[in-house]
């Protein structure tokens, strides 16, 4: 996908084994290590990946003050911004946001950069008019219905009070991607596991992990809509009393549809799912590059997929209300166990 994200860091509550000691820099004694926090974050593409990492504090024996090095998020070698000390910097402080966030309250604003805000325009700028072509007709009523400013960078504690106004979700900062079941059980009670951060400026249309673009422009509106709201919950509430396996299945069906579901729409298939929405290049292709698939939720389960690339293959509901209630059907009558043929299958 060109514009890649899915999905999410807050305070995770489950148990993390302790990490492994680590050597000091150079020239510095021991004892040398102080840990200041061990938080579930990730990094890889999308929602479904996870890595720990760690913001250390690093103190010489005898030496006075600790000097501290402070890295909430570790970037890859061939991330766009790995070597820009200002960008690592940015990402490190807008992650503290969210390792310093307790659930419930009003969200910290980010101080975004006049260059990150550029990025935001730039982005916002080439979406719109790609929205009206291939975009299903309600989601581009949606979007007009819940506007975004184009101008400067939303902060998610004033699109909370619209959001919570339309439909009772929240959106909550996380410094990173969570665990697929986290993200999901966090829908099931109306919360919605979003980064603050923006792409690299060199690559605006390329992002190897969802970010704040992703989040707004892909997921907002959508959280917006009554029964994208409730099916989100639905997802939310089904992974709760899943297994490992059953979980995996809710999870590619989530991947299929509400990040990269289309309908079809007057003969053509358009784009539903948010990663379609946020992603430039794959909006304008979904009618030529990837292979479109019969609709049937009981195959989509059992679909793999890679978010690390372009979609090769996508589903198609039938229309915009079909899709949303075969997965309300599939989600509450828990045929997400796999104990049968799914409710929808095109006819």
């Amino acid at each position: 996908m060109e514009a890649q994200r899915s999905q999410p860091s807050p305070k995770v509550e489950s148990a993390i084994p302790s990490p492994p000691w680590v050597l000091p820099p150079a020239g510095m004694g021991g004892p040398f290590l102080v840990l200041e926090h061990w938080h579930e974050i990730i990094i890889r593409p999308r929602i479904f990946h996870l890595i720990r990492c760690a913001a250390l504090d690093f103190r010489p024996a005898n030496r006075g003050p600790a000097l501290r090095i402070r890295e909430l998020v570790r970037l890859n070698p061939d991330h766009p911004g790995f070597h820009d000390p200002t960008y690592r910097e940015r990402r490190n402080v807008i992650a503290g946001i969210a390792l310093d966030y307790r659930t419930g309250d009003p969200v910290p604003r980010a101080h975004y950069t006049e260059e990150e805000h550029g990025v935001w325009r730039q982005i916002s700028q080439l979406l719109e008019p790609l929205h009206q072509r291939f975009v299903c007709r309600p989601l581009v009523e949606q979007i007009k219905g819940f506007p975004l400013d184009r101008e400067q960078v939303p902060q998610l504690v004033d699109l909370n009070s619209r959001l919570s106004a339309a439909t009772g979700f929240r959106m909550e900062p996380v410094g990173g991607l969570v665990a697929a079941r986290s993200f999901l059980e966090a829908l099931g009670r109306g919360v919605f596991l979003s980064t603050q951060y923006i792409r690299h400026h060199s690559r605006p249309l390329y992002t190897p992990e969802p970010d704040i673009v992703h989040e707004l422009i892909g997921h907002t509106a959508t959280l917006a809509h009554p029964r994208i709201a409730a099916v989100s919950r639905a997802f939310g509430r089904a992974v709760e009393l899943a297994d490992d396996e059953q979980a995996e299945r809710i999870e590619r069906v989530y991947w299929y549809t509400l990040e990269f579901g289309l309908v079809e729409e007057n003969g053509q298939a358009r784009a539903f799912g948010a990663g379609l929405l946020s992603s430039a290049g794959e909006l304008a292709q979904i009618n030529e590059d990837p292979a479109l698939l019969e609709w049937d939720l009981d195959a989509i389960a059992e679909t793999p997929y890679d978010p690390t690339r372009m979609q090769p293959h996508l589903f198609v509901a039938p229309s915009f209300d079909r899709m949303l209630d075969d997965l309300e059907a599939w989600l509450l009558t828990e045929q997400w166990m796999g104990r049968g043929a799914g409710v929808a299958k095109t006819a």
